[in-house]
């Protein structure tokens, strides 16, 4: 039987691509955006982000180059974590950003069931800024697409598992566009994965478009059922499953990272649900992807977790980056 021997999280923020030099773009980029949030998920602009900031926020060049090192750091040591774990087979959970999925449909969980799923080259216009590029760049192919394998029986399995479960989840054989897997999938592959061929499952769930966002105990217990999914498939394989995305941003909200990676270290369901929907929007909304993953992880022992809250503007703007790894 097919065994859960491994769970992990990552952040795949484009500030992950950027060095300490980058940064003054994204602050730029945040200081014109219009869609802020604030900690309460209440519309708000950015003049009114920094007039509500915390106190306690610094930036500067060496502040920002030693949180920049440190997320390269401890994204070496995930990557060496799946290695490590030998895996036949890794469940992404990530979310889509209309990269395939769109108005006209958009589920709110999804189990790609292709032979394979394409990545393809970055898609930006010419004159996108320099440090846009670059900081895209981690979610694409260098030179051409590559097509990467998929565990497509155990994604096939999970599917009729899951139905079995009270779960009706949507499932597609290829992809609709021709952009390729959207950058939660994209991230994994190439960051995370490198030259691998580890096949994947990828698992959309739908965090950021209303009104069908997946309930944070409903996330809970999908990962229970992924979990009891893959015990429940007939080959001998090692099999891990990965959150990609998160934690809050763009509005960075520390207590509320650090509540969310503090209940999937414990597998604390009840923490988990009780997150406000409010806060589960914009970039915050990514958690959902961790909550999926806490619930599959429940009978792993968590191994590892990091954190870096990487501000990038006196109003609080950035990304709660946080990593971490479950084992046998």
């Amino acid at each position: 039987m097919a065994r859960l021997v491994a769970a992990f999280g990552s952040s795949h923020s484009p500030a992950l691509a950027s060095s300490a030099e980058d940064m003054p773009g994204h602050a730029r980029r945040d200081e014109q955006y219009a869609q802020h949030l604030d900690r309460e998920g209440k519309r708000v602009t950015y003049q009114e982000l920094l007039h509500s900031a915390p106190p306690g926020i610094h930036i500067s060049g060496a502040i920002i180059e030693k949180q920049v090192t440190a997320c390269e750091r401890h994204l070496d040591r995930l990557a060496r974590s799946i290695t490590e774990a030998k895996l036949d087979a890794l469940i992404v959970v990530g979310d889509d950003q209309r990269e395939q999925y769109f108005e006209d449909n958009t589920p709110a969980f999804l189990v790609y069931c292709g032979a394979s799923i394409r990545n393809s080259t970055l898609d930006l216009p010419a004159e996108a800024p320099e440090y846009w590029k670059r900081a895209r760049s981690q979610y694409h192919e260098p030179h051409a697409p590559r097509d990467y394998p998929v565990a497509r029986e155990l994604a096939f399995h999970l599917v009729e598992h899951l139905l079995d479960g009270e779960f009706d989840v949507a499932f597609s054989e290829k992809l609709a566009k021709p952009r390729g897997e959207g950058h939660a999938f994209g991230f994994v592959h190439r960051r995370l994965m490198g030259v691998s061929a580890v096949p994947v499952v990828p698992l959309v769930v739908n965090t950021y478009y209303p009104p069908n966002q997946p309930r944070p105990r409903r996330c809970f217990r999908l990962g229970k059922m992924l979990a009891s999914g893959v015990r429940e498939f007939g080959q001998d394989i090692r099999v891990g499953v990965i959150a990609s995305g998160g934690l809050s941003h763009f509005t960075i909200d520390e207590e509320l990272d650090r509540r969310v990676l503090e209940a999937c270290r414990t597998g604390d369901e009840e923490a988990l649900a009780s997150i406000s929907l409010a806060k589960l929007n914009s970039g915050n909304s990514e958690i959902r992807n961790w909550i999926v993953v806490a619930g599959a992880a429940a009978g792993l022992r968590a191994d590892w977790q990091e954190y870096v809250p990487l501000y990038r503007t006196p109003a609080g703007t950035g990304c709660g980056m946080a990593f971490a790894a479950w084992g046998v």
